[in-house]
């Protein structure tokens, strides 16, 4: 009984590309990606989850009266795959309290930093990694921690230091904290819950 997992995302879908590509080489043997959902038609994102036969949707929130109609229909689509455990990956959209206290421990975010040094509200992107090199700090990082109402505010679940370079720019430093942080992390840890989800599910059909 594998973990059922649905991907959140925004844009190009690098940190989803590593997941499915974890779940083919058997790096995610516990869950499965049964939907990846979009907050942008145009996110390349969408591309890479068809590519692997994985279903995809779009839920645009300038398509939407307000936030609550928004999450309503995540939470529809959610319901419709029966899904266990979400991943954002990439995904821009600050979800309400409301949302995540529906999901207690069961939501996963990566976050280009060490949490809990640069996040928040307003550190996403390359402006994380801007923010960075401005302090003048040797290392940074990245983190996957669990999704609470408090933008990055979650506990933590794993984390990866990565080394500040002379010359770095926020995109070289964005390309480094990705290639030896995020995309290393993120497999990693949707595995590790996973894991403890299909525990807890098996434990209740004893």
């Amino acid at each position: 009984m594998l973990t059922r997992i649905a991907v959140l995302v925004s844009g190009s879908g690098t940190n989803l590309q590593r997941l499915l590509e974890a779940e083919a080489d058997g790096g995610l043997s516990h869950g499965k990606i049964e939907l990846v959902i979009s907050d942008h038609a145009e996110a390349y994102a969408l591309v890479r989850a068809a590519d692997h036969g994985v279903p995809t949707a779009v839920v645009e929130r300038r398509g939407c009266a307000d936030r609550q109609q928004f999450e309503a229909k995540i939470t529809a689509l959610l319901s419709d795959y029966r899904v266990d455990l979400i991943v954002l990956a990439g995904f821009l959209t600050i979800l309400s309290g409301d949302f995540t206290s529906r999901w207690p421990q069961r939501i996963i975010n990566v976050h280009p930093s060490l949490i809990p040094a640069f996040c928040g509200k307003g550190f996403y992107g390359l402006k994380v990694h801007e923010a960075v090199l401005a302090a003048g700090v040797t290392a940074t990082g990245a983190t996957v921690h669990f999704v609470n109402e408090i933008p990055d505010g979650g506990p933590i679940i794993l984390q990866q230091e990565v080394a500040v370079e002379a010359g770095d720019t926020p995109e070289i430093l964005q390309r480094r904290v990705m290639e030896q942080a995020e995309w290393v992390l993120l497999p990693r840890a949707v595995d590790l819950v996973a894991a403890q989800i299909q525990q807890e599910t098996e434990k209740k059909h004893d």
